[in-house]
């Protein structure tokens, strides 16, 4: 049988020696922590401002309000060639400087949104806030080069708690903003947010030499070179996408549920389900330290338990708004938690190629979870909640039988070679 591991040829990647500066600690202190959790909270919130505001934005600008959903579908757009063509500059670059740069570029982007005189202008905009948007998937990556070995795990389920939390609390922030002063006030105040924060970042960020000398299309061809070189990347991001498919097709179908008989909920009603995911937040943060303590496996497998629970539960949950509140907490705790664990997973295979990883690792999530949506659509016009939820419980199954599979060899991560 091939070795996964094969040993790279002469011309292949190699790391800079002088990569770890003597003169800088390379441990998280917990000011550094917090601070990368509501940085990275702040800049992924861009991605949702405009979600709740679709109706107001498209009155303002004269637009038919399918219409206006396409400043959702770009910045998703901008978000995932961004994350595939930006994000691995973290091992190539001085993320020092890159992060602040990163930060101003979507000030600049949401600057342009608040001042859109036209649709087509913001639609643009948008697109590049989109593009710009990836501190979040930076920062997280060097919270791992950062932390030590026995608390890696808490510092980054730390930094990912806060990037799930502004996930989740962006929409209601943006909701209560334009309220009071308008659909161009919350743009102004991300822009005036993230100029602030690229500043406290690159005072605290301590300044760490490049973990590569590849040229950019080499750096971004290595990408997938990692993924086929390590069997337990692979693995793990099947157990990724799978989780992401499982939480879009269930918060959009959710969206269908309460929207219609017996419930009858407005649009506002039911953006304020989002906020019971905050438990998935907190669960991320418990799950790095499973992983610090060993036990990533076997959480693992009690967080895709969970899922399964949560779809047995939603499947009774058609007409009882606390059976659908107790499925939107279990389902959280699982699939966030399965998160954090599987983003330790692929920080731990190549430490020189975090930034990288973590790129394909997103990308993987993106496609599952644009899959999982898509599904939702149909399963809902076949067979309205029961399909969703009896698709969910066997994607479930589907997720456990891989991990039963991988628990004792695919998904343990091979020993670091000595140095």
């Amino acid at each position: 049988m091939a070795p996964d591991r094969p040993t790279p040829p002469a011309h292949s990647e190699q790391p800079i020696p002088t990569a770890r500066p003597t003169t800088q600690r390379r441990v998280m202190t917990r000011g550094l922590t917090f601070l990368f959790a509501v940085a990275g909270g702040v800049a992924v919130g861009n991605l949702y401002w405009a979600q709740p505001l679709l109706d107001l934005i498209a009155n303002d600008l004269h637009a038919s309000t399918e219409t206006a959903g396409l400043l959702v579908t770009m910045t998703q757009i901008g978000y995932a060639v961004g994350v595939l063509l930006i994000v691995p500059l973290g091992d190539l670059l001085n993320r020092r400087l890159l992060i602040p740069v990163m930060m101003l570029c979507s000030a600049a982007a949401l600057t342009l949104c608040a001042l859109a005189p036209s649709f087509g202008f913001l639609l643009g905009a948008i697109t590049l806030l989109g593009l710009t948007t990836v501190s979040g998937q930076i920062l997280a990556p060097l919270a791992g080069d950062l932390a030590d070995d026995d608390n890696r795990g808490a510092v980054v389920g730390t930094v990912v708690s806060g990037i799930l939390t502004g996930i989740l609390a962006s929409r209601t922030i943006s909701g209560l903003i334009a309220d009071a002063a308008g659909w161009r006030a919350i743009f102004a105040f991300a822009a005036v947010a993230a100029v602030v924060f690229a500043a406290l970042l690159y005072r605290a960020i301590p300044t760490l030499a490049p973990k590569t000398n590849l040229s950019y299309p080499a750096l971004i061809a290595s990408v997938g070179s990692v993924i086929r070189r390590e069997r337990t990347a692979r693995w793990t991001l099947v157990l990724g996408a799978t989780a992401f498919a499982v939480f879009t097709m269930f918060w959009t179908a959710l969206t269908f549920l309460l929207s219609a008989e017996p419930f009858n909920y407005s649009v506002t009603v039911i953006g304020l389900f989002g906020l019971a995911g905050l438990a998935g937040a907190i669960a991320a943060q418990r799950a790095g330290g499973f992983h610090d303590r060993g036990w990533s496996l076997p959480a693992t497998g009690v967080a895709w338990t969970l899922a399964l629970i949560a779809f047995v539960v939603a499947a009774f949950a058609g007409h009882s708004v606390v059976l659908v509140l107790v499925a939107i907490v279990v389902l959280d705790v699982g699939v966030q938690g399965l998160n954090i664990l599987n983003q330790l997973r692929m920080f731990a295979l190549a430490p020189e190629a975090r930034s990288r990883l973590n790129t394909a690792f997103v990308t993987s999530n993106f496609i599952g979870g644009a899959i999982g949506s898509a599904a939702a659509t149909v399963l809902w016009s076949a067979g309205g909640w029961t399909a969703v939820t009896v698709a969910g419980m066997a994607l479930c199954g589907f997720a456990l039988i891989v991990w039963a599979l991988g628990r004792r060899g695919p998904l343990v991560p091979p020993a670091p070679s000595p140095s």
